[in-house]
């Protein structure tokens, strides 16, 4: 896979139009309950890690993630904010007529909640921007660095944040590009009526589009066809798992690793095994079900991404703010656990930033906002979505994806 390298930016802007936020970055789960509502005893999902101090009523946990708004990659290099006219070195982000400004850099035709399109911004179709460019002329931190405030989805839109180059893309041209899901169990695909959870919606999107993607994965679980398509069912989701093994619960990050623990492959890191082009990676709920060490939470969330940038250089990482929980008192939910995840959530843009600021390819979807105004809608237990929440997070996931597919 031919990558260029580039210098990629970032800056987070949120808006609300009604329940929506838009959280733009660069080119960033938690999933079971410690006990509140009921939790497994050594368990996991279908076919999820072990719980050792609890899980969800049904044995797993969830792992949350927040998107809104579209893919931080924006405008194409003549329109979305190239370094020539979209933010030079010493200009703020966008300032020039062909450098992300309203009229090309994320309007209402870059992705309207009608159309339920991308709200990359730079272009109408919602393609990816360049090295500058802000959607609203926006300055930006960064020298090279611009912002797109894009238009939504149906369902409430991904946001992204920060950008990459337009000629930018991490699959391949001559087979299909491989994306690993890559959390607990709402990658996972939580109870038994969501099999497959968001990667059916993001297939079917990515289908629909004449796009050539694959899931890969040491799991595996999902309906064999959508759409009359042969469905690619595996991933690495792991119900119940925190970030790093911790209060009680086995950890993502031993997929990063050979293990003799028969968790995820014995003889090989995950990524090194099935070198995916792109990971969406969601994390982190269960930390925050079971309060494990939440102050450093979003430290061992950056840990994580460092290690799979050490074996994948040039992988694109798509990391989810978590969903809130359901919360309800009446049946007894833990209504601090939202609270919880909130906290979590607003540190991880600055994970994020991080990285992309030293030129790592990796992009923020904000899951949280679509979620916590629809609770009773997309929320099926404490923690897992629905079948209708699920189809929500593949919308995110693939607003963000698009343009770069």
């Amino acid at each position: 896979m031919a990558v260029e390298s580039t210098q990629l930016s970032f800056i987070a802007r949120t808006w609300t139009p009604s329940w929506l936020t838009v959280v733009v970055a660069s080119l960033v789960a938690c999933a079971s309950n410690s006990g509140s509502a009921g939790g497994s005893g050594s368990g996991g999902k279908n076919n999820g890690g072990s719980i050792a101090a609890g899980g969800s009523a049904a044995g797993g946990n969830m792992t949350g993630g927040q998107s809104s708004g579209s893919s931080g990659s924006g405008g194409t290099a003549s329109q979305g904010g190239s370094t020539g006219s979209g933010g030079s070195a010493t200009a703020t982000g966008g300032a020039s007529a062909s450098g992300g400004n309203p009229a090309s850099g994320g309007n209402a035709a870059g992705g309207a909640p009608a159309a339920g399109g991308q709200g990359t911004g730079g272009k109408a179709s919602g393609g990816a921007i360049g090295l500058g460019g802000a959607a609203n002329g926006g300055s930006t931190s960064a020298a090279t660095g611009g912002q797109t405030t894009g238009g939504t989805s149906a369902t409430g839109g991904a946001s992204g944040t920060g950008g990459t180059s337009g000629s930018y893309h991490p699959c391949p041209t001559d087979a299909a590009c491989k994306i690993m899901p890559f959390g607990d169990s709402i990658t996972d695909g939580y109870n038994q009526d969501t099999p497959g959870g968001y990667r059916i919606e993001l297939f079917k999107r990515a289908h629909m589009d004449g796009k050539n993607i694959t899931f890969v994965g040491s799991l595996s679980n999902g309906p064999g066809t959508v759409d009359s398509v042969s469905f690619p069912t595996h991933h690495e989701g792991h119900s119940g798992w925190t970030i790093y093994p911790g209060g009680g619960r086995d950890g993502i990050s031993y997929c990063l690793s050979a293990n003799d623990l028969k968790k995820c492959l014995a003889t090989n890191s995950v990524m090194a095994e099935y070198k995916p082009d792109i990971v969406l990676l969601m994390i982190g709920t269960n930390d925050c079900i079971v309060q494990y060490d939440l102050a450093n939470a979003p430290k061992r969330l950056g840990d994580l991404i460092d290690t799979i940038y050490t074996q994948l250089p040039s992988v694109l990482i798509v990391v989810a703010q978590p969903i809130p929980s359901r919360g309800d008192a009446s049946q007894s939910d833990d209504t601090g656990l939202s609270a919880r995840i909130k906290t979590y959530d607003d540190a991880i843009p600055a994970v994020v930033k991080t990285r992309a600021d030293v030129g790592k390819h990796i992009l923020l979807v904000d899951m949280y906002t679509p979620f916590n105004a629809n609770k009773a809608s997309l929320i099926e237990d404490q923690w897992h979505p629905n079948l209708a929440g699920y189809v929500v997070l593949g919308d995110q996931w693939y607003s963000v994806l698009k343009p770069l597919l």
